[in-house]
């Protein structure tokens, strides 16, 4: 016996998607971080209601590692160049290189630096406000 799925009982229009060019450059550097020379940037800030928002993340050389809180999950993957992470409160330490898929759990302390330059997107599961 074969079974077809119900049809809908209505439909709802779908919002289009979204491409943005060119989101990357530009980004606001991270003064809560005078330390480190991070800039970030929203590209999509909950879209149509949704409860994510996602962006870049530009890292620059400098002798301070950027320590950044995760209030919220995030997944990250890297574009260009590499990031050395580390855990400040569990002591893990990895190296995320071009192509490199990141996932941070709510909660964590990770340590932000590069030895020279690195460039990643990012999606987060969190309201615009907390960037």
């Amino acid at each position: 016996m074969t079974t077809t799925p119900d049809a809908p009982a209505a439909t709802t229009p779908v919002p289009a998607f979204r491409v943005t060019a060119g989101a990357w450059e530009g980004l606001p550097r991270m003064t809560d971080f005078p330390q480190a020379e991070g800039y970030i940037g929203d590209v999509y800030e909950n879209p149509e209601g949704s409860t994510m928002c996602s962006g870049f993340f530009e890292l620059k050389h400098t002798d301070e590692p950027l320590v950044y809180l995760y209030e919220y999950d995030e997944m990250k993957v890297v574009l260009e160049g590499e990031f050395l992470l580390e855990n400040v409160d569990t002591g893990q330490r990895t190296v995320a290189r071009a192509k490199d898929a990141i996932f941070f759990p709510k909660g964590s302390r990770i340590a932000f630096s590069t030895p020279s330059y690195a460039l990643a997107f990012y999606a987060g599961d969190r309201d615009a406000t907390l960037l």
